[in-house]
């Protein structure tokens, strides 16, 4: 089959919807398919093109046998809505205008939302080329921005809500991420029959159990340190601030050392807590590039992931938590719903309610002082990951319900 994605993220972004999209690819097309995805130039989350991608308006490169047409975007930092609706918006137009007159006869049109503007571009694609149109969803979007309080609920959501059922409708088949989306679409009205559930998953040839990475001890002066970590997005979902309060009752422990790995619209924010509260056991570290995220996980004692409490966010998987599964790190998860019922039933994590610093402390401290349980916690990530969530096998599921698309 000749398949077409958009998706505005891609790597060498990293983040898990450049991730799914990259290594669901990657499977398809060693299964003998030609995959061509259209992209914008890398940029999330600073907003920087990297300098052989400045200047362009559109390129094609292959990547592990993937077609990459990269176009246009109004390059913008991950925070500021109207700036980076705006940067959507030109991803939009570009991927039309350009990348539509380079593909020709593809037998199936996949769009990757958020963003949501992405889905005009897709349903457009589709039309014009006679295609299948398949929509998959990782985000419930506008439902989301109004819960995190970006948007408010009124005429303009109203409208953003109406279009985005109809592009349900008009979709052949809706890809979900999580049960809880499917049940949502289902619930107003959607046909159950058109709508699957692929989940993240992980791709364990990257991501498994080794030795602490000696360079990141020396690097963060980490060494004989109990080492927790925050690996992603600095954004409102995660409320973060939480977590500096974890660390400021826990500066008491000697040995004890957070780090925080990534970029978002909060880190500035967060930073300046550190400053004016002296914290002292906290480290920021800028985005890093894919290949060095596991070797973050794996120098680390415990990972943490957690989410803003709201009642959305029960719905939400958070895809980095099968990698640090993978690798055989303790979890601590500060969240509710569905997500938290996968790391129960996983015996990989404690799981503690949302934005509760008191509980997380208390998580930290039993896996640190509980040797058993720690080593427990350890051996089943792995095994739980590569039974439930391998990348490879759900590839080849989404491989099917595009076959009978």
């Amino acid at each position: 089959m000749k398949i077409v994605v958009l998706s505005h993220y891609f790597p060498p972004e990293i983040g898990a919807p450049s991730a799914r999209i990259y290594e669901m690819a990657k499977h398809w097309v060693d299964l003998g398919n030609e995959v061509h995805i259209v992209t914008c130039f890398p940029n999330h989350p600073t907003g920087i093109i990297p300098e052989e991608y400045q200047g362009k308006k559109y390129m094609h490169e292959l990547m592990n046998g993937i077609h990459v047409h990269r176009n246009y975007v109004y390059a913008t930092p991950n925070k500021g809505f109207i700036k980076k609706t705006l940067g959507h918006i030109s991803f939009m137009f570009s991927s039309v205008l350009i990348s539509m007159r380079k593909i020709q006869k593809p037998d199936v049109i996949i769009t990757s939302s958020p963003t949501f503007f992405s889905i005009f571009s897709g349903y457009w694609f589709s039309l014009r080329k006679r295609a299948p149109f398949i929509l998959e969803i990782r985000d419930l979007w506008p439902a989301a921005m109004i819960e995190l309080g970006v948007m408010k609920k009124g005429i303009v959501t109203n409208i953003l809500e109406k279009m985005e059922l109809y592009f349900y409708r008009k979709s052949k088949k809706l890809i979900m991420v999580t049960k809880s989306f499917k049940e949502n679409v289902v619930s107003r009205g959607i046909d159950a029959k058109k709508v699957h559930v692929i989940t993240n998953g992980v791709n364990q040839e990257m991501f498994y159990p080794k030795e602490k990475n000696k360079a990141i001890l020396k690097k963060y002066k980490l060494e004989n340190k109990f080492v927790i970590s925050y690996v992603g997005a600095h954004g409102i979902s995660q409320n973060l601030g939480v977590i500096l309060k974890v660390a400021k009752a826990l500066e008491k422990e000697k040995d004890i050392h957070f780090l925080f790995v990534g970029e978002g619209a909060e880190k500035d924010k967060l930073k300046n807590i550190v400053s004016e509260q002296d914290i002292s056991n906290v480290t920021f570290i800028d985005s890093q590039p894919k290949e060095m995220i596991p070797e973050f996980y794996n120098t680390s004692d415990i990972s943490l992931i957690p989410l803003k409490n709201i009642e959305l966010f029960k719905t939400f998987i958070p895809s980095k938590m099968f990698e640090i599964m993978a690798c055989g790190v303790p979890i601590v998860a500060s969240l509710e719903g569905e997500a938290a019922d996968i790391l129960n039933e996983s015996q990989a994590a404690e799981v503690v309610k949302p934005d509760n610093s008191e509980e997380i402390i208390q998580a930290i401290i039993k896996i640190k002082n509980d040797k058993v349980l720690n080593k427990k916690l350890q051996d089943n990530g792995p095994a739980f990951v590569e039974k439930n969530y391998s990348r490879k096998k759900l590839a080849e599921e989404y491989l099917r319900i595009i076959s009978e698309a």
